[in-house]
């Protein structure tokens, strides 16, 4: 069966953007750009609720040739990389990327049964919709020193606590990684 990951840059206070929306405290230095890409470079498939998609449709396709050569790598990476894109409201999604509209858990179930590798989803609201169910294996946290005080939490109100066990801490230069194993 495949691993479901669910990684995010998070502030200390638990968000994943501010009250505008805006990310702009996440931005990876080098060290950190090479970290995240070697390890979407060892995904097989990624999910992407539609605010995810959007944001990242809207750069990484067209990364400018003068850019650093580790955001063009990315940029590369993500435009290739299998993707399922969760939405009610897009027709149509590019990138090597297939559009699911409805049930995104049973959706998530049979991804999950139908290999060995590893999933990752991004956005937190596809994430919160998988939470209640066990689909998510692991969690990633790239917690920055911000507390932002509002915005987007990374995890829902839950009816219910998950427990999780933690198996590695890495320190960057800008981020602390916090990973997590479902228990």
């Amino acid at each position: 069966m495949r691993k479901l990951i669910y990684g995010f840059g998070v502030s200390l206070d638990g968000y994943i953007n501010d009250r505008d929306g805006k990310i702009d405290w996440t931005d990876p230095d080098d060290e950190l750009h090479q970290f995240h890409n070697d390890r979407y470079r060892e995904l097989e498939i990624s999910l992407h609720g539609r605010r995810l998609y959007e944001l990242m449709a809207d750069f990484w396709p067209q990364v400018p040739e003068d850019a650093p050569p580790i955001q063009r790598e990315f940029g590369g990476l993500w435009t290739n990389k299998p993707k399922v894109v969760f939405s009610r409201t897009l027709t149509e999604v590019g990138w090597n990327s297939t559009l699911v509209s409805e049930n995104a858990v049973e959706e998530v179930r049979t991804l999950k049964a139908g290999g060995d590798g590893v999933i990752e989803v991004g956005g937190a609201s596809l994430a919160a919709a998988l939470l209640p169910h066990g689909l998510i294996d692991e969690y990633q946290l790239f917690v920055s020193p911000v507390i932002l005080g509002g915005g987007t939490p990374m995890f829902p109100a839950l009816d219910q606590r998950i427990g999780l066990r933690l198996v590695e801490t890495r320190h960057f230069s800008t981020v602390v990684m916090l990973r997590y194993l479902a228990d």
